[in-house]
C-alpha cells in the first residue's frame, strides 16, 4: 500500500523521500502530494489572479473554442480545479452562475473554496477524482477544466464521467492542454533557461540576483514531481477522438500559442530563478504585453499557415446528445 498521505499541506509541506519513490508509481499520488506541496503557492507560482487580467484570459479561451452562446450557464463544475483559477474568472465573466470545484487534492479544493469565498462567489467543493465524479447523472449545464487533462490516467473513463453528470444539451470546455509538439518545444527551452540562468547568477556580479541554494534545490525537487504527474501530451485530432468515443457531438479542437509559448516559457523560467520581486514591474508589464503582442501575432498569422499541432495549448469543447 502507498504511505499514508496527510491532506493539509500547511502540516505537510514537503513530501517525504518515501512518499516520493511510491508516487513514481502511482500517478494519483503523484498528484496529490505534487498538488498539495504547491497548493499555499500555487497562485504566485504562475502569475494566477482573479481580477480583470485573469477574468479577461478565462473568458477568452472559452469564447475561443465555445463561442458565447449559452452565457450565463446556471451550474457548473471545474473538474482538477486547483486553486479555482478557470471557473472562478469564467463566473466573474458572466459564463456561469453558480459553481462546484473538484480536484485529487485535498489542499488544491481548500485553496479554491477560499477563493471562491474571498471572491463572494456561489461555490462548493470536493475532494473527487476525474474519473468518478461524485455528483448524479445530469446535473450540471456546463463542465471546465484547465490544465487537467493530462493529468489524468484513464481519459476515456473521465470523459465519459464528464458526460454522465452533464444535462442533456450541456457543454465541456477543458483548455490549457499540451500538445505533443508543443510540450517537446517548450520543455527543451525551459530546461536551457534554467540551466542558463542558475548557472549565470554564481558569477560575482549577479550573486544577488540568484535564489538561495535551498529554494532552487526545492524547485528542482518540486519540477522532478511535477514530470511525474504530467502523463500526456495531445494530437489535436486524437483528443477529438476522445471526447467523439465517449459519446460527445459538436466537438472541437483549437490550438494557440506558438511564438507566444516560446516566449513565455523562458519569462516563466526565469521568474522561478531569481528572488522574488527582483525583476519588478517594469519586468512584469513587458512580459505581459510581450505575451499578447505575441498571442495576437499566433492567432491573426500563423494559425492560418501553420499546423495546428505545432502550436503548444489545446483547446477542446463538445456537448452531451440531447437524446
Amino acid at each position: 500500500m502507498p504511505p499514508d498521505v496527510t491532506a493539509d499541506p500547511a502540516r505537510n509541506p514537503h513530501p517525504s523521500a518515501e512518499h516520493l519513490a511510491a508516487a513514481r508509481h502511482d500517478p494519483k499520488l503523484a498528484n496529490v502530494l505534487y498538488h498539495d506541496w504547491e497548493a499555499g503557492s500555487y497562485d504566485e507560482k504562475w502569475s494566477i489572479s482573479y481580477d480583470q487580467r485573469c477574468i479577461d484570459y478565462a473568458a477568452d479561451r472559452f469564447r475561443a473554442v465555445a463561442g458565447e452562446v449559452g452565457w450565463p450557464y446556471r451550474r457548473a463544475l471545474e473538474v482538477g480545479s486547483g486553486t479555482g483559477f478557470f471557473l472562478l474568472n469564467l463566473m466573474q465573466a458572466g459564463v456561469a452562475s453558480q459553481g462546484s470545484v473538484t480536484d485529487l487534492s485535498p489542499g488544491m479544493v481548500e485553496v479554491a473554496v477560499r477563493n471562491a469565498a474571498r471572491l463572494q462567489l456561489d461555490v462548493e467543493g470536493r475532494v473527487a477524482d476525474a474519473e468518478r465524479i461524485p455528483y448524479d447523472d445530469a446535473c450540471f449545464d456546463l463542465v471546465v477544466g484547465h490544465a487537467v487533462l493530462h493529468h489524468i490516467p484513464d481519459l476515456p473513463a473521465a470523459m465519459r464521467e464528464v458526460l454522465r453528470v452533464l444535462r442533456p444539451g450541456g457543454r465541456f470546455v477543458f483548455a490549457g492542454e499540451p500538445t505533443t509538439v508543443g510540450d517537446f518545444y517548450a520543455r527543451g527551452v525551459a530546461r536551457a533557461t534554467w540551466w542558463a540562468t542558475t548557472n549565470l547568477t554564481r558569477l560575482e556580479p549577479l550573486r544577488s540576483w540568484r535564489r538561495p541554494d535551498a529554494e532552487l534545490h526545492e524547485s528542482s525537487h518540486a519540477a522532478a514531481l511535477e514530470a511525474v504527474v504530467d502523463l500526456h501530451t495531445f494530437d489535436p485530432g486524437d483528443l477529438e477522438r476522445l471526447a467523439v468515443d465517449a459519446g460527445a457531438e459538436h466537438v472541437r479542437v483549437v490550438t494557440e500559442e506558438l511564438t507566444a509559448a516560446l516566449f513565455g516559457w523562458p519569462v516563466r523560467t526565469v521568474e522561478a530563478a531569481v528572488p522574488p520581486g527582483k525583476l519588478g514591474m517594469r519586468w512584469a508589464m513587458f512580459a505581459y504585453r510581450s505575451w499578447q503582442a505575441l498571442s495576437a501575432l499566433d492567432a491573426t498569422v500563423l494559425s492560418r499557415v501553420v499546423p495546428r499541432s505545432w502550436f503548444y495549448n489545446a483547446l477542446l469543447t463538445g456537448t452531451k446528445p440531447l437524446g
